[in-house]
């Protein structure tokens, strides 16, 4: 990593724990801060709190005094914690800098950064540019909101490396000098509005993706996107776009069925083993990112004929006697479920219920044309057989939990069919996290006889 004098003898806050503070604790303890952590969680409880103090930090636990801003010169806070939380709201006041581990990522990196962001297909877009950056020899980390923490990757990571960064708007949101060499932007629909207090708010913390970037940095762009294109306004990067929509002059486009690069062709569509039209987009901005790059159209291949999908988001599990079954427990909202539906033609079982948080999901009724039968489970069952009965569809059960209902979706089962989990609901009502959910089902579809 490149040794800064940024933090040399500052006092820093690290306000909140979980994976992120602990890193950031810890590296700023290395470059030479004067660290104090603080965090909600009791200390009794709190073993990351234990292992920081243990390592000569001082550490205040179980609430946010006002008073920890007295000396403090930099704040760096966990992603996830509200800007109106009153140490925030103080801070601000003072004109102290908050930021996120994401921009000491940065700031102590040798390797170039590849940023991506966007409300919906993140995690796959970022999946698949590593995936074929590997493919080609590259010597690609992967880091962010996917996983490992930034910072922690940026502290191994050497000059011939490349950091390829899922990013949240949670963590856009908290940088100031962060530039990464190749910054994309996917698509920007209604999110977290609960956290940001409004879409536009929300667009300018995923359009700090581009705002530092200079003219040998490129800036990958949804055409398709009026919020994307308006977001790389702020960009002073080469803007490089894609669209699924209409063949463009150059960049990342879709022409006889195939999908092609500035005038090269690169893979016919027939050919990609991931399903859905929307992970089009997902793949031709991967695409893009790994051609400017330097990725080989080899690479790209290999992983497209290859890549089944990341666990938990549309991810093909098996076939049992004719019967296809996918696990995308990661949907939890409705455009995350109606994508998923539109990514089959054959007849569908759904398997959807969760955590009822006051919605009702009629926008869900145009999207289930093939759904020949739909198992609910959880808090939003009723609502969801509603609509189910207003679509017309005729077979509606309801079940316990997954596995019950990878049950019932195989009795229902006719060769050629599709069971497809994909939730439209949060977890939280019956299960810790999604990931938890979508291996409890497909550990019940592994049963299946």
């Amino acid at each position: 990593m490149k040794s800064i004098q940024n933090f040399q003898n500052k006092n820093v806050l690290v306000l909140g724990l979980a994976k992120s503070g602990l890193a950031a604790a810890e590296l700023l303890h290395k470059l030479g801060a004067h660290v104090t952590v603080n965090d909600m969680k009791p200390f009794e409880e709190n073993e990351s709190a234990q292992k920081l103090q243990a390592a000569g930090l001082k550490v205040i636990c179980g609430s946010h005094p006002l008073e920890l801003l007295d000396h403090t010169e930099y704040i760096v806070k966990n992603p996830g914690i509200p800007y109106s939380n009153p140490i925030l709201e103080k801070a601000l006041e003072q004109k102290i800098p908050i930021v996120t581990e994401v921009e000491l990522a940065y700031l102590i990196s040798e390797a170039d950064i590849i940023g991506i962001t966007g409300s919906n297909g993140k995690t796959t877009t970022t999946t698949l540019i590593h995936e074929m950056l590997i493919a080609d020899q590259k010597k690609s980390m992967i880091a962010g909101n996917i996983g490992t923490v930034a910072c922690e990757v940026a502290e191994k990571a050497a000059a011939e490396n490349v950091i390829v960064t899922e990013l949240s708007s949670f963590q856009l949101m908290g940088t100031i000098e962060f530039r990464p060499k190749i910054a994309l932007l996917l698509n920007l629909f209604d999110a977290h509005l609960d956290y940001h207090g409004t879409r536009e708010e929300y667009a300018l913390a995923k359009a700090k993706i581009y705002e530092n970037q200079q003219a040998d940095d490129y800036s990958v762009v949804n055409f398709d996107d009026m919020d994307v294109r308006r977001a790389a306004e702020k960009s002073k990067g080469q803007i490089v776009y894609f669209s699924v929509s209409k063949p463009l002059a150059d960049g990342g486009y879709i022409l006889n069925n195939a999908l092609w690069f500035n005038d090269e062709e690169i893979i016919e569509i027939k050919d990609i083993v991931l399903p859905g039209k929307h992970n089009l987009e997902n793949i031709l901005a991967a695409i893009c990112v790994v051609k400017l790059y330097g990725g080989s159209n080899e690479a790209i291949k290999k992983v497209l004929t290859t890549f089944k999908g990341v666990k938990h988001r549309l991810q093909f599990i098996k076939t049992i006697e004719g019967v296809k079954y996918y696990n995308d427990s990661k949907a939890t909202n409705i455009l995350a479920t109606s994508k998923a539906l539109q990514a089959f033609n054959v007849p569908t079982i759904l398997l959807a219920g969760g955590l009822d948080r006051g919605n009702e999901f009629d926008e869900l009724i145009p999207y289930l044309v093939n759904v020949k039968a739909i198992i609910t489970f959880g808090q939003t069952a009723p609502k969801l057989e509603r609509i189910a009965s207003e679509a017309g569809i005729e077979v509606i059960n309801r079940v316990d939990n997954v596995e019950k209902a990878a049950k019932a979706a195989f009795d229902l089962s006719q060769d050629g069919d599709v069971v497809l989990l994909s939730p439209a609901c949060a977890s939280w009502d019956q299960y810790k996290t999604f990931e938890q959910r979508g291996d409890m089902f497909e550990n019940a579809v592994h049963k299946l006889k």
